[in-house]
C-alpha cells in the first residue's frame, strides 16, 4: 500500500504533481522542474524528502560494530558528525549508499534510501550481534530539506543558536520553531543547505513556519524532479541508476569513501582490494552532449558503432542550458576529452566526457 507523508496535504494545497516512488505519494513538481531547480540554485527551495529511511542503533560497541559494515572509516567521526558511506556485500557490490550520523560511541542516526529501506534493515539486522539494537523509526519520522543561497538566513530566524557553527556534515539536536528536532547541515544539491529530522506531529508546525519565516526569502515547495537534475549537476549517485547491486564504489565513483587502507575488515573490503589489484574495467563518467538531443538512462553509449557502456542519468540542465549525463564506460574510453556517441532512438549523437561537477557549487 502506497503511503503519504505527512506533507501530502501541503503538497496537495500547492498543487503539486504527484506520484508514486519509493512506497510514498510524493510530489515531482509544483511550477515546472526547470523553474523549481533554477530557483533552488538562487533563493531558498523546500523539499519534503521523508521517503528515507531512519534507523536507530545503540548498545556497547556501536563504533566497531558499523566499521565492520560500512565502507567508510566510521572511528574518524566525532560527536554531532556525519558521513556519507556505503554498505557492500561480500563481492563488493553495492547494498545502499547512506548517511551515518554519529550521536556518541554508542548510539548512531543510520540514513538510508527508502527503495531500499527493508532490504537494508534486514541485511543490517542478519549481521547484528546481542549488544545492539537496531530499530526502525522510518514510520515515525519526517525529513525537511531547506536548500538554496539564503538557507542559513532562513533557518536563523527560527532557533536560538549560531546555526553557522554547524559544519559541513555536521549536526545538532536543537530546537526549529520550538520544536525539538535534529538538524543536519547536508544535503543532495549543491547549494547551501540543511535537513530537518523531525517527528511526523511537528509537520505541519514546522512546515508553516518554515514558509512564514521563508517569504522574505521567497521560499518556495520543490520537488523531486528538481532534486534529480540539482543532484545530477553535482554528479551526486542516485542509487537505482548510477549506483546498485551490480556496481561496485570504485568504478562509481566513490572510493573517497572507500576506506581500504585502514586496519579494520569490513564486509566486501578483500573483493574491493582485488579489483583495484587487477583494474577497473569499467567507470562513470560525466558527459555533455555536442548534438541535440537528452539521453535518457539505459541508453547506449558507442563509438564508431561498438557499444562501450551505458547511460545511467541524463537531462537537460536547466544552469547550463545543455544535455549532460552519467555512464559505465570501458576504462579505455574514459579519459576527459573523450568524444563518444550516445544512441538516442537510433541515432548516434555526439557527446565528450567532462570533469565533475558540472557545476559550481555554493560555498560549503
Amino acid at each position: 500500500m502506497t503511503k503519504k507523508t505527512a506533507f501530502y496535504d501541503k503538497h496537495i494545497e500547492n498543487s503539486a504533481k504527484i506520484v508514486e516512488f519509493a512506497g510514498y505519494y510524493m510530489p515531482v513538481s509544483y511550477e515546472g522542474i526547470n523553474t523549481e531547480h533554477k530557483h533552488v540554485r538562487n533563493a531558498l527551495g523546500l523539499f519534503d524528502v521523508s521517503h528515507m529511511g531512519e534507523f536507530f542503533l545503540k548498545g556497547q560497541g556501536a563504533e566497531d560494530w558499523l566499521q565492520s559494515v560500512t565502507i567508510n572509516d566510521v572511528k574518524s567521526l566525532v560527536d554531532n558528525q556525519a558521513q556519507y558511506s556505503a554498505m557492500c556485500y561480500e563481492n563488493g557490490t553495492l547494498i545502499d549508499d547512506m548517511i551515518t550520523y554519529r550521536i556518541n560511541s554508542e548510539e548512531y542516526m543510520l540514513v538510508v534510501n527508502g527503495s531500499n529501506l527493508d532490504k537494508d534493515f534486514n541485511w543490517l539486522q542478519s549481521k547484528l550481534n546481542s549488544n545492539l539494537s537496531l530499530v526502525n523509526r522510518s514510520d515515525e519520522y519526517s525529513l525537511l530539506a531547506v536548500q538554496g543561497p539564503h538557507a542559513i538566513r532562513c533557518l536563523q530566524k527560527m532557533t536560538d543558536f549560531d546555526i553557522s557553527e554547524i559544519s559541513f556534515y555536521h549536526f545538532r539536536m536543537c530546537k526549529i520553531a520550538g520544536e525539538a528536532v535534529i538538524l543536519s547541515r547536508t544535503g543532495y544539491t549543491g547549494e547551501r543547505g540543511y535537513e530537518i529530522y523531525l517527528l511526523n506531529n511537528q509537520a505541519e508546525k514546522i512546515w508553516a513556519a518554515l514558509m512564514d519565516e521563508g517569504k522574505e526569502f521567497d521560499i518556495k515547495p520543490i520537488g523531486l524532479g528538481a532534486r534529480d537534475t540539482l543532484r545530477l549537476e553535482m554528479k551526486y549517485c542516485l542509487y537505482g541508476n548510477d549506483i546498485d547491486e551490480t556496481t561496485n564504489p570504485l568504478e562509481a565513483g566513490i572510493g573517497w569513501i572507500t576506506k581500504l587502507k585502514i586496519e579494520d575488515d569490513f564486509i566486501g573490503k578483500q573483493a574491493l582490494l582485488d579489483l583495484k589489484k587487477e583494474g577497473l574495467k569499467r567507470k562513470l563518467i560525466s558527459f555533455k552532449m555536442l548534438g541535440r538531443g537528452i539521453p535518457r538512462h539505459a541508453y547506449n553509449v558507442k563509438i564508431s558503432g561498438g557499444t562501450i557502456g551505458v547511460v545511467t542519468s541524463g537531462t537537460q540542465s536547466p544552469t547550463l542550458s545543455a544535455a549532460i549525463g552519467l555512464a559505465y564506460v570501458d576504462k579505455k574510453y574514459s579519459k576527459i576529452g573523450e568524444k563518444i556517441n550516445i544512441e538516442i532512438r537510433g541515432k548516434e549523437i555526439e557527446a565528450e566526457i567532462v570533469k565533475a561537477p558540472f557545476v559550481n557549487s555554493s560555498p560549503m
